[in-house]
């Protein structure tokens, strides 16, 4: 059963006023915390509670579906957490929803699943365990939710896994979620191979063209050269010979 004894009376004291970001600094800066309690056929009606027990039924074993007694201005019903924010920051509780609940009205909730024992494909075949579904959905009375439900997953060789229908059933609980839904299973551990790059065998390295190119002039500049100071030196002798 989700009900916690241990969990005192929350004490939810009316709001009045205006429901704004700034009286919300207020509430908190005396204490509390703002909340809203509705469900049950009733109004709903903005209310301050201490964030203290609020989040010990939040760490407590059932979590948030603990079911607790609400005192509201003297009335008391029972109730439940059914959301919450945190400061992400500092991690405080910064508002919670409260829903009253009828226990003779079947009511649908998710509830954690637990995975016991380590599996053979992991001891002693190097697999990992990966648990894929970690809440399911049930419909039942309130004194029948479970804090959680349990799974044994010590005989799982590789690739092998549990599904919903492997959860523990019984007649106070109504699955709503696939019965076929994988809830873990161990997977072997895939080696990244890494393929050298192939190398073309037929690939002749060749030099620069640029290079090949510069070198060429390079070597034909003396020869040009050369080439016209020897016609010069032949038109001056011609004009020599003349002159004689």
């Amino acid at each position: 059963m989700a009900a916690t004894s241990s969990i005192p009376a929350v004490v939810a004291t009316p709001r009045e006023g205006k429901f704004n970001k700034n009286a919300a600094r207020r509430v908190r800066a005396a204490g509390k915390i703002p909340a809203v309690v509705y469900g049950a056929g009733q109004a709903s009606v903005a209310v301050t509670v201490d964030p203290r027990i609020i989040t010990k039924i939040l760490h407590s074993d059932s979590g948030h579906n603990t079911i607790f007694d609400l005192d509201v201005a003297g009335a008391q019903v029972k109730a439940m957490v059914v959301d919450w924010q945190h400061d992400p920051v500092k991690g405080a509780l910064l508002h919670i929803d409260l829903k009253r609940i009828a226990m003779d009205k079947a009511m649908q909730v998710s509830v954690p699943i637990q995975l016991i024992g380590v599996p053979l494909g992991v001891k002693a075949q190097g697999g990992i365990l990966e648990h894929v579904l970690r809440e399911v959905e049930v419909e039942c009375l309130p004194s029948d939710i479970p804090g959680h439900l349990d799974v044994d997953v010590s005989a799982l060789e590789i690739n092998g896994s549990v599904h919903v229908s492997d959860l523990p059933h019984s007649a106070k609980i109504k699955f709503l979620s696939d019965e076929s839904l994988t809830v873990a299973h161990v997977a072997a551990i895939k080696e990244e191979v890494v393929e050298p790059e192939a190398v073309d065998a037929t690939a002749v390295p060749t030099e620069p063209e640029v290079a090949k190119k510069g070198k060429g002039e390079a070597e034909a500049a003396p020869d040009a050269k050369d080439a016209k100071a020897d016609a010069k030196a032949d038109d001056k002798a011609e004009k020599s010979d003349r002159k004689k």
